[in-house]
């Protein structure tokens, strides 16, 4: 018997106000995204939203497979326990909502699991874009959607959501109230168990306590320029791996100079790429460290683009460039989407802060890299790649601390070269 997980979410802008909901159904065996589905509802409350993305996520699981067990996982307490039966459903608008629930798949073989808000980011998102989309006067659509993306991305991190859904608008009971206290409240929560929640979960960005110790601080040098860096062209992970022009090797050692004179680097961490050794080896020699190397660090491989200005690719590859600036998923001829390059650099990001907690380490990488650990650690979307910018030997900066929040410190400097 197969076997799925269906994660769900729904949220209300206003509560009840512009409503949305989103839900997975993911292979329980190989953790691989199986369907999604998203919807703008309208004016409608958190709950009745949380409930439509069950019902979503329930009959998509259906739909893949009458017969397999599913286990749905959802931050909605109010739902997970009425849904397995040890709370009453006396609203009138839950009722009706339960009832197509319990249809949509056999009921013997659905489980049900609460899981906190940070581990149900994926259906959340999804949440969002159907709400994003309905206020544009859009249908939500699979194609556009990126919260599989932004989920990974996100999953490391404790992030503030800052009133980014109605998800946020804690919406459950504690395990022991009374039943009555869900159907006079308008978001289904006593203040009692709002403030019992609000009191559990940890508290992140401006609530976050300011004793964190020390960060774990990334200062980021992108490597000096190449041949290839003045005429713009793709230059990643699959190209010739060219070397540090004149140019670039004068920017090594200014940053190496600037470097020593603040005296805070502690380790260093390079792309194993040519031009980020070399980069690397030069600043290291001043500073009397050792270089060591992370292959999450390397750049993108530009695949078929690898040597060529953008001007060539759009010439060459016009529906493979749309596809690749409309998706993070989508990936250059033969070469790697940002969607994957993310993933590579979350897992060193996250070696990294464990490798060097309370230190500061410099990582001499490239473009891609730096720009993504950038937007991870604003949240940002992923669109976002396309508005920074980062010159040849620039320097920027991030610290990551205990809580899972991250401060970025600093952007494209390049006042050492000057």
């Amino acid at each position: 018997m197969r076997e799925f997980i269906v994660e769900a979410d729904g949220g209300s802008r206003g509560n009840p106000g512009p409503a949305g909901y989103g839900s997975v159904v993911i292979d329980a065996a190989t953790g691989e995204t199986l369907m999604e589905a998203a919807e703008y509802i309208g004016v409608a409350t958190n709950n009745v939203a949380e409930y439509k993305g069950l019902v979503a996520g329930l009959k998509a699981a259906h739909q893949l497979d009458p017969a397999a067990s599913v286990h749905v996982r959802m931050d909605s307490k109010l739902v997970v326990e009425q849904m397995s039966g040890r709370w009453k459903i006396k609203h009138p608008d839950m009722k009706p909502l339960a009832a197509e629930a319990a249809r949509a798949h056999p009921p013997s073989r659905v489980t049900y699991e609460w899981i906190p808000r940070e581990k149900n980011k994926h259906a959340d998102r999804l949440a969002n874009e159907a709400m994003d989309a309905g206020k544009r006067g859009e249908r939500w659509s699979p194609s556009a959607s990126t919260a599989e993306f932004d989920a990974r991305a996100a999953r490391a991190a404790a992030e503030a959501d800052g009133g980014e859904s109605g998800t946020d608008a804690p919406t459950d009971a504690p395990m022991d109230a009374p039943t009555d206290a869900l159907t006079d409240a308008p978001t289904g929560e006593s203040a009692d168990a709002r403030a019992a929640r609000n009191a559990a979960a940890p508290p992140v960005g401006w609530a976050a306590p300011a004793d964190l110790g020390a960060p774990a601080t990334f200062v980021l040098l992108r490597h000096g320029e190449t041949a290839l860096t003045p005429q713009k062209r793709f230059s990643g992970s699959g190209g010739s791996d060219p070397s540090l022009s004149d140019i670039g090797r004068a920017q090594a050692e200014r940053a190496a100079t600037a470097f020593a004179a603040r005296g805070t680097i502690q380790a260093i961490v390079s792309s194993p790429l040519k031009r980020c050794q070399e980069t690397a080896r030069t600043v290291a020699a001043r500073l009397g460290l050792d270089v060591h190397l992370d292959e999450g660090l390397r750049e993108t491989d530009f695949g078929a683009w690898e040597g060529l200005t953008f001007g060539e690719v759009r010439e060459r590859h016009p529906e493979e460039l749309n596809a690749w600036l409309a998706s993070p998923k989508a990936a250059p001829p033969g070469g790697e989407s940002f969607a994957a390059v993310s993933r590579r650099v979350s897992a060193a990001r996250d070696r990294l802060t464990g490798t060097y907690a309370g230190r500061t380490v410099l990582l001499v990488t490239h473009v891609t890299p730096i720009k993504t650990l950038v937007r991870l650690a604003l949240g940002a979307p992923p669109e976002s790649l396309f508005r920074m910018e980062l010159s040849a030997a620039s320097v920027s900066a991030v610290a990551y601390y205990t809580d899972g929040n991250a401060s970025v410190r600093l952007l494209n400097d390049t006042s050492h070269l000057r």
